[in-house]
Parts: structure tokens; C-alpha cells; sequence
């Protein structure tokens, strides 16, 4: 039997999965990253070397797992986490260790891009606001901050597409990726050569664009015996981790609307047509699916927040799951389930490293907010949950005011596993939530454009059609409902309360 291998580079893991024709996931691997560093508040690095070694665990892995040779891969797809600065030098080797996504030290940079090409250029031209986030802010901190391994720089490329060239020896990105660079031409789809130029970046530094579903690349002969994959095999463009999650719950067509829970929370809406928010609050990049476009908002710290209540605060949880041999997510959500809903006027800012949508505030801080004596640790985990839920909700009602009116929403992410969070999110968002067959995300629509790219599928929108099923429904609760609408306006108003006092904070001031 043939198979079409999805490879997702996420923050905490790289994950291989081996999907038949029908769509079925035959068997699934992961190898667990080392924790990312943190040398400096804010600051966020991993070492590209291992993800590398990562991938190489995951593939075998599953190829292992599945029992398929290598001949069995009919051609590989590549997803993974965005923004992340990878710097290779003349040798090929990774000059220092990749700064991702969500690092937030580049704030002055993110400045200078604006005072220097203007923001009306850098909308013009990529069609999204100059960020911390995006990769071109840290590219730049790396020339202000360490001009030796800027000159030494020769390529740079995101986390998934350094996999790419590992896998395959070619240096190439694609256009939903690449939209989070912010030196993509998002409505042209082709590097931003007059903001590139502006800036002064050396055009050279910047790989190919493919489209998602092309193929970029084949197996090298070194990576074949590194992974047991067959030499040859060709590998798709591949999608940013959150279009490639897109893909994987079919969100391919107008009006629809999903929600992925991970280390950070998104909440996405495809476009055929590009659309922007004024106050660019949420990103408009290239969709995977060629020729089309997404919305997309984003919240840092949303697994992220429970991720830290977990290891910080909840060890007694951890060795109690694994005594009784189950996540500890099970456990954190079934605590948090005790509390009731509102969590008696506690609420979660889950701005743990700073905040994207809809604030743009590299500086902001998370903590609760309304402690009193008589809350336990089961509000404290309800009250996360809740704050990422009501952080999410101002995404949604971004793209609600860009005509977006979705009928449901498809959840995924390790979050959405929980039924319990499926049922706050539906209350928040006064909107069903949806699960589908597959809740692999981002390897699986990494699979399905590989599909899609070999021509098994003629489209992405065939593949997605012939493969994606819904399977399970929370419909909002009434009372919950009402419960949450009065609890997200004193959300709301937290932040703008708290704004001016933010900055005091950081250690950097």
C-alpha cells in the first residue's frame, strides 16, 4: 500500500504521520524537541540541529510503527511552526540557535521597519503591520545585536523548509509560510523586493516560493539513509502550521471558521479574496490552497498558559497522571471542571509572552486577575482555560467584523481534545463547536497536500472533500452563554486598564 507522509516541526515535537489513500491515518510518531531557551525575558531559541534529530526519530518512527519500507512513500509534506529565524552560513551550518515565533525581543526593529519604510509601504506591500513576530523583525535584531553572525549569514530559512533542505539538499519556502516573514508580497505572492531593498537585506538570503501543494524538493540520498525513506521521493512546498492545520480540517472554502489550540491559539477563516484589518490586528497571508488567501488571529499563550500552570504549579498532577498512566491535561481539565463557569469572578491574561491579536503588545503580562480567599487551584484552571477562550473570542469577533459570520467552528489542537474546553469555547463564542474524524492537524494537512502535490487528488479542495469528516458536535449552553458574555466584557476591559502599567514591568526598562 501506498502512503503519504505528513512531518510537522512544532515547538514542542516533531510529529510524522502515515496516511492512506482514503484518508486514514494508519500510524502517527512523535519525538519530543528539547525545551526551548529562554537566556532573557521575552526571548525565545531552540537549535534547529535538533530538529533535525527530532524528524529523524519521528519518521522512523512511524515507519517502524506502520511496518512500511520506505518504497511505501508515495511523496512527504512538511508543516511547521512560523516566524522562526534559521540562519545558515557559507558551509551550510546553522550560524546560532533559530529565534521562534514567540519571541518578542525585536520591538525596536519592528520600529525602525516602520519609521524607515513606513507603515503604508509595509501594508502595501506584504499587506500585514510590521511585528515582533515576524521573521524580518528578528533577522534584523541579528544585525543590530550580532553583526558577526548577520555577515556570516548566507541563507535564511523557517524551522520546516530547514527540514526541507536536510530532507532534500534544496533551499525553498512556500507562500503561507513564507507570509509570515513580513517580506512577502501576501496579494502577489512573491518576495517584496522594493520593502526587501528598502531595508536593506540582501534579496540573496531568501529561498524560492513554492505553492503548498508543489513539489519543491526530493529525498537526498544522505537523508534516505538517515531516515529510511527512498531516495527520490518528492516533497511538497508544505504550509505554515496553522494553514496546514487549516488544511487538515478542511477550513478551504468561504465562510469557513476553525480554532487550533496549541502552544499558541488561532482562530482562521479562508478568503478567496484578500482582506485587511485597518488597525492590523489579524494577519492576512496566502492560504496553502493555491490562489487563495486567510484570516488569522492569534493568541501566544494558549496551550502555552495551561503548558505553565502544569509545570509549574501542577508537578502533583504530573505524578499523579502518571501513576495512573494518563495526560495530565485530563487531569488539569477535570479539576478545572469543578469550578463553576465564570470561575466566581476570576480571570486569566494569558499574555505570557506578550500578545498579538488583537493587542500587538510585545509587552504585556499575563496573571490572574480577581483572586480572592475563597478561590482554589480548581478556579485558578478554570480561569486559564477561560481567559484563552475569551482571548480567542477577540480573534473571532475581528473577523466577525470582516463579514466572517461562521455557523460553526472546527476545533483542533491538543486543547480541542478536551471536551471540556470544547464546551467553554462554544459558550464563549455562542457558536457550535465541530471535531472531525481526524484530529491530527497540521501533520494531516500536511499529508493532504502531498497528496494534492502527487497528484492523487487534482485539487486541495478534492483532497480535503474526499477525506475530512465531522464527527462530533457541542452545541452553547444557554446559561453558559450568558454567564460568559458578561464575563468577556470585563475581559475586555482589562487590558486597556492595564496597558500603561505594563511596560514598567518589563526588566528591560
Amino acid at each position: 500500500m501506498k502512503y503519504w507522509l505528513g512531518v510537522d516541526i512544532g515547538t514542542g515535537g516533531s510529529r510524522a504521520l502515515l496516511v492512506e489513500p482514503n484518508g486514514r491515518v494508519a500510524a502517527g510518531y512523535t519525538a519530543p524537541h528539547e525545551e526551548m531557551q529562554m537566556p532573557a525575558p521575552l526571548w525565545a531559541e531552540q537549535r534547529p540541529e535538533n530538529w533535525w534529530e527530532a524528524v529523524q526519530d519521528a519518521i522512523r518512527g512511524v515507519l517502524d510503527k506502520a511496518g512500511a519500507p520506505g518504497d511505501d512513500i508515495a511523496a512527504v509534506g512538511l508543516s511547521g511552526q512560523m516566524h522562526g529565524l534559521v540562519l545558515l552560513g557559507a558551509d551550510q551550518q546553522v550560524i546560532r540557535p533559530a529565534i521562534i515565533w514567540c519571541d518578542q525581543r525585536s520591538q525596536r526593529q519592528a520600529d525602525w521597519i516602520n519609521e524607515t519604510a513606513g507603515a503604508g509601504m509595509v501594508l502595501e506591500q506584504t499587506a500585514n503591520p510590521a511585528l515582533t513576530s515576524m521573521t524580518v523583525s528578528k533577522l534584523l535584531w541579528v544585525r543590530d545585536h550580532e553583526p558577526a553572525h548577520y555577515d556570516r549569514a548566507r541563507q535564511m530559512l523557517l524551522p520546516k523548509d530547514y527540514i526541507r533542505f536536510r530532507l532534500t539538499g534544496e533551499y525553498a519556502t512556500e507562500v503561507s509560510g513564507a507570509s509570515g516573514t513580513g517580506l512577502l508580497d501576501v496579494v502577489r505572492r512573491r518576495w517584496a523586493l522594493p520593502l526587501i531593498e528598502r531595508l536593506g537585506i540582501d534579496q540573496a538570503l531568501l529561498p524560492p516560493v513554492f505553492e503548498s501543494p508543489e513539489v519543491s524538493g526530493r529525498i537526498s540520498e544522505i537523508a534516505a539513509g538517515q531516515t529510511g525513506l527512498k531516495a527520490g521521493t518528492p516533497v511538497v512546498g508544505g504550509a505554515g502550521d496553522q494553514a496546514a492545520s487549516a488544511v487538515g480540517s478542511g477550513i478551504v472554502e468561504p465562510g469557513q471558521v476553525s480554532v487550533t489550540i496549541g502552544t499558541s491559539g488561532v482562530v482562521f477563516s479562508h478568503l478567496d479574496e484578500p482582506a485587511y484589518d485597518p488597525q492590523g490586528r489579524v494577519h492576512t497571508f496566502c492560504h496553502a490552497v493555491p490562489g487563495k488567501w486567510h484570516l488569522m488571529g492569534v493568541t501566544q499563550g494558549a496551550g502555552l498558559s495551561l503548558q505553565w500552570f502544569r509545570n509549574q504549579l501542577g508537578q502533583d498532577l504530573v505524578a499523579e497522571a502518571k501513576r495512573k498512566q494518563v495526560d495530565p491535561y485530563e487531569l488539569c481539565t477535570a479539576l478545572a471542571a469543578e469550578a463553576p463557569a465564570g470561575s466566581d469572578g476570576l480571570f486569566w491574561l494569558p499574555y505570557l509572552m506578550g500578545e498579538r491579536t488583537p493587542h500587538l503588545d510585545a509587552e504585556a503580562r499575563g496573571g490572574w486577575i480577581g483572586l480572592t480567599a475563597k478561590h482554589t487551584r480548581a478556579h485558578l484552571l478554570r480561569a486559564i482555560i477561560e481567559g484563552v477562550s475569551y482571548s480567542l473570542r477577540d480573534c473571532l469577533e475581528i473577523l466577525r467584523g470582516l463579514g466572517v459570520e461562521p455557523a460553526q467552528v472546527r476545533a483542533s489542537g491538543g486543547g480541542a481534545r478536551s471536551e471540556f474546553w470544547r464546551g467553554v469555547l462554544a459558550g464563549v463564542f455562542d457558536c457550535p463547536i465541530v471535531t472531525l474524524q481526524t484530529q491530527e492537524g497540521s501533520a494531516y494537512g500536511a499529508a493532504l497536500l502531498a497528496m494534492a502535490g502527487s497528484g492523487l487528488f487534482q485539487s486541495v479542495s478534492e483532497a480535503c472533500a474526499a477525506t475530512i469528516r465531522e464527527i462530533g458536535r457541542v452545541d452553547p449552553d444557554p446559561p453558559a452563554v450568558a454567564q460568559y458574555e458578561r464575563g468577556y466584557t470585563i475581559f475586555r476591559s482589562l487590558y486597556p486598564k492595564l496597558k500603561d502599567v505594563f511596560p514598567a514591568m518589563s526588566s528591560e526598562n
